[in-house]
């Protein structure tokens, strides 16, 4: 099985993590361009497309036998698809959390928007050697859906200095038995990216609770990270 990976240096290797080439049956190409031409995908059989959801409109360069998977952590798969101007399904399409530290765990969390995929979708887990968790195709998946709310949440008690970085951290960790604190999380998934993800959840469903914390927003803008 040949498996095109379409991703940034970060993203790359932490592919490589979860799923190892050393040992491995299938045939893996990295590609770090933005841009491609058909030569390159065209044999392969699955693709994992982490920058997608800058650029939809790829959607339109795969073929209908091909597998692929859309980083849909800031974006609907079915929404992709309709930006991208294409009528039906183009090709078998899965959504995947593709953020940094979330990816490279035992369960890959997937969505799809044609429920007869199902079956495909366990056989080629199985053929990966992944679990996955099935959930519903919208803006934010689950798990990104979730920490990044937490995450803006601390940013509030952070800002009314409530509390500082370490001891809201550690309250998380011992009060939730959580694994991180929410300002660690927010270092290893990107502060960038929980400001996307926050982003995109508060335009598409105008809830308050996924507002942009400030405090967050500006180290977003000045691309700080939290000094845990």
């Amino acid at each position: 099985m040949h498996i095109v990976v379409l991703a940034g240096p970060e993203m790359a290797a932490e592919f490589k993590l979860k799923f190892p080439e050393s040992g491995s049956s299938h045939r893996f190409s990295f590609l770090h361009s933005h841009s491609l031409i058909d030569e390159q995908l065209e044999p392969t059989d699955i693709v994992f497309d982490f920058l997608i959801y800058q650029y939809p409109e790829r959607l339109s360069y795969y073929a209908p036998e091909q597998v692929v998977f859309c980083n849909t952590a800031t974006a609907q798969l079915a929404a992709m698809v309709k930006q991208a101007g294409l009528a039906g399904h183009p090709c078998t399409l899965f959504g995947f959390n593709g953020l940094p530290s979330l990816f490279n765990r035992p369960v890959l969390e997937v969505s799809l928007i044609n429920s007869d995929d199902e079956e495909r979708l366990k056989a080629i887990c199985e053929e990966l050697g992944t679990d996955y968790l099935l959930v519903e195709d919208r803006v934010g998946m689950v798990t990104p859906r979730m920490l990044c709310m937490i995450i803006n949440e601390a940013c509030y008690t952070l800002q009314e200095r409530t509390a500082g970085i370490n001891d809201i951290d550690l309250g998380m960790k011992l009060g939730t038995n959580y694994p991180k604190g929410p300002f660690e999380w927010a270092n290893q998934i990107g502060v960038a990216n929980v400001y996307h993800v926050l982003e995109a959840m508060y335009n598409d469903t105008k809830e308050e609770r996924y507002k942009v914390c400030p405090l967050l927003k500006t180290k977003y803008l000045t691309g700080q990270k939290f000094e845990v």
